[in-house]
């Protein structure tokens, strides 16, 4: 029978729920603590099985929703949700309501921080194709999602089997660029995933737009070298991320993940082996310091 997967109600660019179930089932068996280091939309985190789990990410606002969900019964963050809704009088076609909102948001009109948190997410379900943009100053730069984007019965039930998940997991919220986590805690039982931007690849999460510079060779290198110190502590880690795509090849991973192991994804991106892909497809892989190499 298939595993059947929460999809997180944050429709995060770059995020993991269509392949799921190329992606878990390589997970160990048993984790203790699972570190999600660029924790996004949480589309990973929020199905793993594990004792502990830590949502990680640079983006502050992005933790302050997520630490909302868990904080709140299902249906108190959807009832809050509707009447802000209505508050704020949105729906497809009103951009004027959406601007005003957004105006509210990026100048800090609140009196306590759970009506900007509930704000925040209110902008997201009525933003261009549910997008979180942020320029350098922080202020929320997506448009409005005129005829599109909107909350709905769909997003409805997200919300409610995502946030129900939430509340019984032992969830920890961590906000720190991954240079600066703390891994000397994590123990041999522990699990590292990472599914940060792709070095080679540009989107609204690779694009400096969302407060936070863009992904440069120089973080390429400091997070796999982080994976290597946690290979030598025996730590297990499995890597997202894409080692051909727009007439490119990262060469530092594929050289890098020589050492470890790569299985192909086989879902949104072209089914054959990296070692013979021409340059002109798209490779999308997850690499692991465990496990068997994938059969070419």
């Amino acid at each position: 029978m298939d595993t059947i997967y929460i999809k997180s109600p944050l429709n995060y660019v770059g995020g993991k729920y269509k392949i799921l179930d190329q992606i878990i089932p390589k997970f160990p068996k048993y984790i203790h603590t699972f570190v999600d280091l660029f924790g996004g939309g949480f589309n990973v985190g929020i199905n793993v099985d594990a004792d502990n789990v830590i949502y990680n990410d640079v983006i502050e606002p992005l933790c302050e929703l997520i630490s909302y969900f868990s904080d709140k019964s299902s249906d108190e963050v959807i009832n809050n949700l509707e009447k802000n809704i209505e508050k704020n009088n949105l729906n497809k076609e009103n951009t004027e309501a959406f601007l005003k909102l957004r105006n509210k948001y990026n100048h800090f009109l609140y009196s306590n921080e759970e009506e900007k948190i509930l704000d925040f997410y209110t902008l997201i379900l009525y933003s261009f194709n549910y997008q979180i943009r942020f320029n350098q100053n922080m202020k929320y730069n997506t448009p409005f999602g005129k005829n599109r984007s909107s909350y709905n019965q769909n997003t409805k039930k997200n919300i409610k089997k995502f946030v129900d998940k939430m509340n019984s997991i032992n969830l920890k919220i961590s906000k720190n660029k991954f240079i600066d986590f703390d891994f000397s805690k994590l123990e041999k039982d522990d699990f590292v995933y990472c599914d940060p931007p792709y070095l080679i690849t540009t989107g609204s999460y690779n694009d400096g737009n969302r407060g936070v510079k863009d992904w440069t060779i120089e973080d390429e290198k400091e997070l796999l070298q982080i994976l290597d110190n946690l290979n030598s502590r025996g730590i297990k880690f499995a890597l997202s991320n894409v080692l051909v795509a727009n007439d490119k090849r990262n060469e530092i991973l594929t050289e890098w993940s020589k050492k470890y192991n790569v299985f192909i994804i086989k879902n949104t991106f072209n089914n054959s082996n990296y070692r013979r892909k021409s340059k002109n497809d798209t490779i999308e892989v997850l690499i692991t310091n465990y496990g068997e190499v994938e059969n070419e």
